[in-house]
């Protein structure tokens, strides 16, 4: 079966049969809510949401000490390598159990809605503080922009968590990179919930052990180590998503903006209309995500704005701590740059086969905005690995892209 077509997750592999049952049923409740959620969501996020997210993230602090660093300071946790391979080791062996050679896809953020050709026009007139990097001055770099799922499977949209993810490739980006297997490239990551779904790469570790035996509810709800609050975050957040060009996307974790200064990014959509989704509360077809994408890209052009929020207090808009969210009181996001995606085509089985070649990585980035905490330190060799498993398995050498790329489909 192609890879890119949707399928069922599997069922829970924990070892017990009450466990599995546990599991499996929660996410039977999950996929029969995703199909009213529409109709109770809008109403719930006006009024609810926000203030709700406000609670959660003042008894989050509560539980944290104050470590007393300073802005962009970063401090390693204990035994980070330890924890790094075993998240590498268990992504490696969830990947093996669930693809086949040729066939390989990503360990997270696996399902590719789409990828397609953007623009990235970073505005002119921004202020002292935000002008560095990519941002130091007015001018477009060509990018490819990857539209993705939670992964780690590839199911039908509505049987998702409801989580997306975009990935924004820059090319033509001038000077020296922190890897160099890639030379003009500056890659850009945001998912849709502002808090990221592990605090730090121990949580990480956890959560990919449950989640290797389909079983990630059991990472948020456990007598040993609980992650209750974290779960809260998340499904304020997680919905049934309308199109990936109609959400929020955040980088959850910080990057430095020039030296001594620290930031998080967001992706905003620009454009206001929802686009509905078609046979709710029945079952929509399993790529309807994709087929929106579609249609509003043969309609016209498609604009988000990128905004820049400031670290101000490094102990409630923590490094090393990516469950927190970053309080706008403290540090309004400012906007910097709009991302333009032009009207176009990109559907095609060679186009989305494309997305397969590419390899994106946080560390694919100017010094300027190296990025900050201990799961951006994971992602360098994470990433790496993990990307060169699925190149090798798919006998597809690493490839750094121009934006001169063309597809068909007798020849990709």
């Amino acid at each position: 079966m192609n890879s890119n077509t949707s399928r069922p997750a599997p069922r829970a592999d924990t070892g017990s049969a009450a466990l599995n049952f546990l599991s499996d049923a929660s996410m039977v409740l999950v996929h029969l809510e995703r199909r009213i959620d529409p109709f109770i969501r809008p109403a719930f996020d006006a009024v609810l949401r926000d203030p709700i997210a406000r609670g959660v993230t003042a008894l989050i602090n509560a539980r944290r000490a104050d470590e007393g660093l300073k802005i962009a300071e970063e401090r390693p946790l204990p035994d980070e390598e330890a924890q790094l391979q075993s998240i590498i080791s268990t992504f490696t062996a969830q990947m093996r159990k669930l693809w086949k050679p040729g066939g390989f896809e990503r360990g997270g953020n696996t399902k590719t809605h789409g990828i397609v050709r953007g623009e990235f026009i970073v505005h002119d007139g921004l202020p002292a503080p935000l002008r560095h990097g990519i941002y130091a001055q007015p001018r477009s770099y060509r990018a490819w922009v990857r539209f993705s799922g939670p992964g780690p499977y590839v199911t039908p949209d509505i049987e998702d968590v409801g989580f997306m993810s975009i990935s924004i490739k820059l090319m033509g980006v001038p000077g020296p990179k922190l890897m160099d297997e890639e030379k003009f490239t500056q890659d850009l990551f945001g998912v849709s919930t502002p808090t990221f779904v592990t605090p730090d790469t121990k949580a990480n570790a956890q959560l990919q052990i449950e989640s290797l035996k389909n079983a990630s509810i059991f990472y948020f709800v456990n007598l040993h180590r609980p992650h209750l609050l974290d779960l809260i975050m998340q499904a304020l957040w997680i919905k049934t998503q309308s199109s990936p060009f109609e959400a929020p996307y955040f980088s959850c974790v910080p990057y430095l903006l020039g030296d001594g200064q620290a930031m998080q990014y967001s992706v905003w959509p620009i454009a206001k209309t929802r686009t509905p989704i078609p046979r709710l509360p029945l079952r929509p077809p399993d790529d309807y995500l994709r087929d929106a994408m579609v249609a509003s890209l043969a309609a016209g052009d498609v604009e988000f704005d990128i905004r820049l929020q400031l670290q101000t207090d490094p102990h409630l808009m923590p490094i090393e701590n990516n469950g927190v969210l970053w309080p706008e009181r403290l540090s309004p996001r400012v906007s910097v740059a709009t991302l333009r995606l032009p009207r176009q085509t990109f559907a095609s089985a060679a186009q989305l086969d494309f997305a397969k070649r590419l390899s994106y990585n946080p560390w694919h980035c100017i010094a300027e905005h190296r990025p900050l905490g201990n799961q951006s330190r994971a992602r360098r060799r994470m990433y790496a690995e993990l990307s060169k498993l699925r190149h090798d398995m798919n006998a597809v050498p690493h490839y750094e892209p121009t934006g001169d790329e063309t597809f068909d489909e007798a020849h990709g």
